[in-house]
């Protein structure tokens, strides 16, 4: 089943690529080569995630960009998972060319995912601008971004891809989904006087019921080298947000604890690749339980190893993956953004001095900083990419940009016709929420952060069911 659309749009559909073949490898063979590159920025750099200044004092894990290069015969394809809270299209692209250059894999068919981790650097918005002119004006110069990041990061992900390509060799690959049910909670929840609220705080007694669910499935993709079944790494997609660190020092969050406790298991060379799921509604805390969850490092440690002991738990009933089909399709779809008139811009742009402080009410701050944040993108529409990758005829991974509320992503799963199913946001752009036509009708939070205005979403839905129907009935 698909969402109907009733907004004005076009899209621009691409198919698979035009890459030059393998004149070693046969063209039922499967290659992968996969490398991390650090992408740490340097200390001290303004921190993402919330409304006010934040500076970094150190590292607690390094940041890094994580590829995997897939290579049958002539067709070839990339997957970047980097530790960033998000970035913008423009550094999306100019990865992705740079990447072409060097490699050859046509640029739609690479894959720029991020965790959205809250312990990343701040380089894009409307937020980091407003701080970074406030720098300038004040020192001439901004203290706290010694480096162009937004070009470092594109120059690291192209050159990701390329050493990824560079370690090509022989693989299998097996797939499978778990479920988990203890690590995620909607976090927006129906209350007694009818208003819908996001984290309303634990054991409300205004709380009536959560405002929609979860997703349980742990997506699961292993590589094993073909010559000796060592496993080389693994994808995992969960749909979990990436905020149970906190303070100031850089971090990947769990994730970087999956992969610790899968290397106790697998060995230090093993890669852990970590695609978030649909999660714009979704958090760690349990509002309807009273049990205390610990706090920073202890919760971020505790859910990455317990996501860990799931994918493990799931690895010997992975279903190896004898032939591989790799294609990609594309499809751009472009969604109106909200408008705001003279006047609501003018207060937003005065309101911005009051950002991270007590003289405006949360909402209004959210509100007052997605306005000036629509004024850097140009025009009435948002151009949403999206991807569409099938590895065989059960297995396919969907890619949507921004944070994509829950019930998105299970529509495409359940529309899918490939059994396996993973669909991983904030791909290559960050326009914050895309929340669901019901989501809007409630407000809250969320809705008050995004962008896009309602519908937005379920165009995007459509887009990549029509897009998993194609790669469907490719022949090759």
């Amino acid at each position: 089943m698909t969402f109907r659309r009733s907004l004005l749009f076009s899209a621009v559909a691409a198919t698979a690529w035009l890459a030059p073949a393998n004149p070693v490898a046969a063209a039922g063979d499967l290659e992968a080569g996969l490398v991390a590159v650090d992408i740490t920025p340097p200390v001290p750099f303004r921190m993402c995630g919330y409304f006010n200044e934040r500076l970094s004092t150190g590292v607690h894990d390094p940041l890094h960009a994580k590829a995997v290069v897939l290579r049958q015969g002539d067709r070839e394809l990339a997957m970047v998972f980097c530790d960033l809270i998000g970035i913008s299209a423009e550094i999306s692209l100019r990865a992705r060319e740079a990447a072409q250059k060097k490699t050859g894999i046509p640029k739609d068919n690479i894959l720029i995912a991020c965790t959205h981790t809250h312990t990343g650097p701040l380089f894009r918005c409307a937020l980091r601008d407003y701080f970074h002119e406030q720098a300038v004006a004040k020192h001439g110069s901004d203290p706290y971004e010694k480096i162009d990041y937004p070009a470092f990061l594109a120059e690291r992900f192209a050159e990701a891809v390329a050493q990824a390509h560079a370690a090509l060799r022989p693989v299998v690959l097996a797939a499978g989904v778990a479920k988990e049910t203890g690590l995620s909670f909607n976090r927006r929840f129906h209350m007694k006087d009818g208003s819908v609220v996001f984290n309303p705080g634990k054991l409300n007694p205004s709380i009536v019921r959560a405002a929609g669910p979860i997703d349980p499935d742990v997506g699961v993709v292993l590589v094993r080298d073909a010559s000796d079944s060592r496993p080389l790494g693994s994808l995992t997609v969960f749909a979990l947000h990436l905020d149970t660190m906190g303070g100031t020092e850089y971090g990947a969050d769990y994730p970087y604890w999956l992969e610790q406790s899968l290397r106790g298991e697998f060995g230090k060379g093993f890669l852990s690749l970590f695609g978030n799921g649909t999660c714009g509604d979704i958090n760690h805390i349990n509002f309807l339980s009273g049990h205390a969850q610990p706090g920073g490092g202890a919760e971020t440690k505790r859910i990455g190893q317990a996501l860990a002991a799931r994918v493990k738990e799931e690895i010997p009933k992975l279903k190896p993956i004898p032939t591989p089909r790799l294609a990609v399709r594309t499809e751009t779809v472009l969604v109106p953004l909200q408008k705001f008139g003279p006047d609501e811009i003018a207060w937003a742009k005065a309101s911005m001095d009051k950002i991270g402080t007590s003289k405006l009410s949360f909402l209004d701050q959210v509100k007052a900083y997605k306005i000036m944040d629509l004024q850097s993108r140009k025009g009435d529409l948002l151009p949403i990419f999206v991807q569409a990758f099938r590895i065989s005829d059960e297995v396919a991974l969907v890619a949507l940009p921004g944070e994509v509320f829950v019930e998105l992503g299970l529509a495409i799963k359940r529309a899918s016709p490939f059994p396996v199913t993973m669909v991983v946001e904030l791909a290559h752009d960050t326009p914050d929420y895309v929340p669901t036509r019901k989501a809007f009708a409630e407000g809250s939070y969320e809705t008050v952060n995004s962008r896009v205005q309602p519908g937005g979403g379920e165009m995007a839905v459509d887009a990549a069911i029509r897009l998993l129907g194609q790669l469907r009935d490719m022949r090759r």
